[in-house]
């Protein structure tokens, strides 16, 4: 069983999901002429919603594949990519 098929995985799938409804959305906005308040407005929540899963990803990163790579004695190497990541997601 691969770690994305438990729960936070599949929480994190459905998250993907509807942040991916929202940026749709967005596109259709423009097109429709929305004003530029509601549009910024879907912009801040698809920006905090990906925050939260970039998050949660990252949790997930830390407790299953720096652990898993711990035990097989690779952290080094796990905790270098882990650094690159967050490096990447924190800008």
């Amino acid at each position: 069983m691969s770690h994305r098929d438990e729960p936070v995985g599949e929480e994190i799938a459905k998250r993907f999901a509807r942040i991916a409804g929202h940026a749709t959305s967005l596109k259709r906005f423009w097109d429709e002429g929305r004003e530029c308040d509601e549009m910024l407005t879907q912009i801040a929540a698809v920006r905090a919603a990906l925050d939260q899963v970039g998050r949660m990803v990252l949790e997930h990163s830390i407790q299953h594949c720096v652990e898993d790579a711990a035990t097989r004695g690779e952290s080094e190497a796990s905790i270098r990519s882990l650094k690159k990541s967050l490096d990447l997601f924190i800008g």
